[in-house]
Parts: C-alpha cells; sequence; structure tokens
C-alpha cells in the first residue's frame, strides 16, 4: 500500500515472468540470478496457480520483500485474484515492467499511477488491460481471443514508449518456449537491467528438485505426472 502503482526501481535489476506455484523453481531462479539482497529483483506476477507450491512460493516471495523492501518489487498479475486463483509497473527512466500489456484508456504513466489498485481485477477497463493484454503482429488494437485486455501491435507500443520517454517495455503473461514457464517443459529466463540501462538474458533449464516432486504428486494421486 505504500508503494506507488508506478514504482520507481533503480537498475541494476533482474527482472522475472511469471512463477505459478513452482517453488523448487523460484530456488533455481536465486541459484542462478543471485540471492536476495545481492541481487534486486522484480517480479511481474502470477505467483500462483498450476505449481503444487502455490502458498509456498508466495510466502517465500513476501518473505524476501518483507527482510528487504528496496531489493524486490512484487507486480500483481491476473491470477493474484479470487475468480482467477481459485504496482503493476514499474518506471526507472526507460523500462516499464507489467504484467500483461497496454490499453487503449492509458496513455501516460500518471494514468497508471492514480489507478484503485487495492480491488479485485475488474472484467473491463484499464486495471483490466494492465493485467490481461497481449502484444502481437498488428498495427494498432485487436480484441483479445482472452476475452479480458486487448492486443496491441508495435505502433500502439512505440507511441506509448515515445510518449512516455520509454525505450522497452517487459512484460509476462505468456507462453515463450525458449525462455519461461517451467511447468510446460520449455527453458526459462530472467532478464537483466545493467546500471547503463542494458539488458541480457541468463537462460536456464527447470529446477532438479520438480522431476521428484512430480513424481511423488502423481504416485499419491493416481495420476500421470503433471510436468511431462
Amino acid at each position: 500500500m505504500e508503494e506507488s502503482n508506478v514504482q520507481p526501481v533503480e537498475a541494476p535489476v533482474t527482472v522475472c515472468g511469471d512463477i505459478h506455484g513452482q517453488f523448487w523453481d523460484v530456488h533455481e531462479l536465486l541459484r542462478q540470478g543471485g540471492m536476495v539482497p545481492g541481487t534486486k529483483y522484480i517480479f511481474m506476477g502470477d505467483f500462483v496457480d498450476r505449481g503444487y507450491y502455490s502458498l509456498e512460493t508466495f510466502s517465500l516471495l513476501m518473505a524476501l520483500k518483507a527482510r528487504h523492501p528496496d531489493r524486490v518489487t512484487l507486480l500483481r498479475g491476473n491470477h493474484e485474484s479470487r475468480q482467477i486463483t481459485q504496482v503493476y509497473g514499474f518506471y526507472d527512466g526507460s523500462v516499464l515492467c507489467v504484467h500483461g500489456g497496454l490499453s487503449p484508456d492509458i496513455r501516460t504513466l500518471d494514468q497508471v499511477r492514480v489507478i484503485a489498485r487495492a480491488q479485485e481485477v475488474p472484467h473491463e477497463g484499464a486495471f483490466c488491460d494492465l493485467m490481461w493484454s497481449d502484444p502481437d503482429d498488428i498495427d494498432t488494437w485487436s480484441v483479445s481471443p482472452r476475452g479480458a485486455g486487448w492486443l496491441f501491435g508495435a505502433k500502439v507500443t512505440q507511441e506509448f514508449n515515445h510518449i512516455n520517454g520509454l525505450s522497452l517495455i517487459a512484460r509476462a503473461h505468456q507462453l515463450v518456449q525458449e525462455g519461461y514457464k517451467h511447468m510446460c517443459g520449455n527453458s526459462a529466463s530472467i532478464m537483466q537491467v545493467k546500471e547503463d540501462g542494458t539488458t541480457d538474458f541468463k537462460v536456464y533449464l527447470a529446477a532438479e528438485e520438480n522431476e521428484r516432486d512430480s513424481k511423488n504428486e502423481a504416485a499419491r494421486r493416481g495420476l500421470p505426472s503433471y510436468f511431462v
């Protein structure tokens, strides 16, 4: 509650996408990217659901935030919602991190700053769009197949960046085979933003502990492995 909707974070910082209850992969991420507080992190939402350890994962992230509030920034994702489980961005002068994407109702970061975020994610509007929108190979805006948020193209992104003095929008929310969401068997990656604003990516595989827990849980339930 004490932090702004557009939270300033000074580089260097490591930016991470969806976690989805993958407790052991959070540990692997920290092993690969560096432990807190030695490394500063931004986690871009979707901490829960799908994986086996949603509560443990969220508790760990909150404990890191409580212990090192200036070294950990937590953004709300669309899965941080009572309806789905069953902020938003940070601004360091050149990079905006947001869970979903842009909104046709938002042209400036000041409009994000005044959003009343202490509520459930609505079904439409700017708040909803920040959680649900996706980039696509289009010019402007298009209806999203998700049923919430929008698809937005390069022209929209370039205009938003120009208006707000940004060079990059970093977001999560979607599976990327080359770089994240361990439970789908793909590689993972974290983006490291350096002091001069340049970025690079560290790519790695899922934590070894996943295979052990997946087999144990499948045996307990009498089901095939979730992570196969």
